[in-house]
């Protein structure tokens, strides 16, 4: 379990880290309670919110491209901390003034903070490498970043369940305001150690740029397929978590601490309390060298937890808080059991100057999977409701790891494995 932390014995790697930890719980706050204000201002119709920003996340994915590999990776992660947490304020500060938050400051919202994320992930891709000089820590790292947002993922909706009741909605927005800021610390006190961003050869047009990175992905035949299945099950992940499951919330009034939004914090949690234990053990092993297996077995497993949330949406009321909390928790174990292995995939099998691009397809066909089941969600939920909807969103998941396992079976020579260069 050691080996996780090891990477943290350098400075900036710990100051990465930092900082990440404290932007990785404000982010989960904001997208508990986002989803809350949204579910209770437009039901269904709140899936259209998630499909804008996902929409935003692939335009500034498509957009940026161009630029964004020729800065220097650290300005571009202070920057965008900066101008996501500009914008939180903003919204808080008029939130206090009117009494209200209306729709086009929930736009507004989304939008300023689906650009910041299509700027920092790549950068965050490109600078992990140059920050461990032992490259067999890369692994670790990897985890130890994963844990962090999966630690948050319990923290965040946690501490909604604990002070839900209590606490203005509002400031949970101040709080991930303050999370962006800390971050951008930590980023600029790593000063140059990081070394200079890998440039491309030339400027290239937006498209080109993404082309690029699905190029080089899909040289690597695992990782080829792996990207052309990322925005299905991106799509169908929040189709269940964050329009479906709160539904099912809202419409059988679960109870818990505090009811509604805490019950949904109380769940969220559960299922960020498994998804960082997985992460610790996971990233303190080192990769299989065929690591097919294990990361399709993570869709299966988080197909059948999707599965079963359905189920236990039809249990009694006295059951029902613990069944969605169960159901939660045991599907997020497949998370980091195919997240891990994909990074290090990427950090190692693509030349680093590609790495950004790669990221940057990554990020674009994620969001536009998302993009297109958060515009077809609310008319799937309302003609079949929210139990089937979930029921589907989970045989996604089942086809893609019993499909990926059928294929990688047996793996020849360079499906699993590929020299940079």
């Amino acid at each position: 379990m050691a080996l996780i932390f090891s990477p943290l014995r350098g400075r900036p790697m710990a100051l990465l880290w930092s900082g990440l930890s404290l932007s990785a719980i404000g982010d989960q706050l904001y997208a508990v309670a986002l989803t809350w204000i949204a579910v209770g201002a437009f039901g269904a119709n709140a899936g259209y919110l998630a499909a804008l920003q996902a929409g935003i996340v692939l335009l500034a994915a498509l957009g940026i491209g161009r630029w964004a590999d020729r800065w220097d990776s650290r300005f571009s992660m202070i920057a965008a901390d900066v101008m996501r947490a500009a914008i939180l304020l903003v919204i808080v500060l008029m939130w206090l003034a009117t009494g209200a938050i209306g729709g086009l400051q929930l736009i507004a919202a989304v939008a300023v903070l689906g650009i910041g994320q299509s700027v920092f992930q790549p950068a965050l891709q490109t600078i992990l490498p140059r920050l461990i000089e032992d490259k067999s820590l890369l692994p670790a790292a990897n985890g130890l970043l994963d844990a962090t947002d999966r630690s948050a993922r319990l923290i965040g909706p946690g501490l909604i369940g604990l002070i839900g009741a209590w606490i203005p909605v509002m400031h949970f927005l101040t709080l991930d305001a303050a999370s962006f800021l800390a971050s951008a610390a930590a980023v600029a006190f790593i000063g140059r150690r990081s070394g200079p961003t890998p440039r491309p050869h030339r400027a290239e047009p937006a498209l080109a740029n993404i082309q690029r990175g699905v190029r080089a992905m899909r040289r690597h035949k695992l990782l080829g397929y792996l990207f052309e299945t990322s925005g299905l099950l991106n799509g169908a992940w929040y189709a269940a978590f964050y329009l479906a499951l709160p539904l099912v919330i809202s419409q059988r009034e679960v109870g818990g601490p505090g009811g509604g939004i805490a019950a949904f914090g109380l769940i969220i949690s559960a299922y960020g309390f498994t998804n960082l234990a997985a992460t610790l053990v996971i990233g303190s092993r080192k990769m299989p060298a065929q690591p097919q297996g294990q990361m399709f077995g993570g869709n299966l497993l988080m197909g059948l937890a999707i599965v079963l949330l359905a189920l236990a949406s039809r249990l009694p009321a006295d059951w029902l808080l613990s069944g969605l909390m169960a159901s939660a928790a045991l599907g997020a174990a497949g998370g980091p059991m195919k997240d891990i292995p994909m990074a290090v995939l990427r950090q190692t099998c693509l030349q680093p100057s590609d790495m950004g691009a790669a990221m940057r397809a990554y990020m674009a066909a994620t969001s536009a999977g998302t993009l297109v089941a958060m515009l077809l969600a609310p008319s799937l939920i309302g003609a079949i409701g929210a139990p089937a909807a979930l029921t589907l969103c989970g045989a996604a998941y089942l086809v893609v790891g019993l499909l990926g396992l059928r294929l990688f079976a047996r793996p020849s020579e360079g499906e699993l494995t590929a020299p940079r260069g």
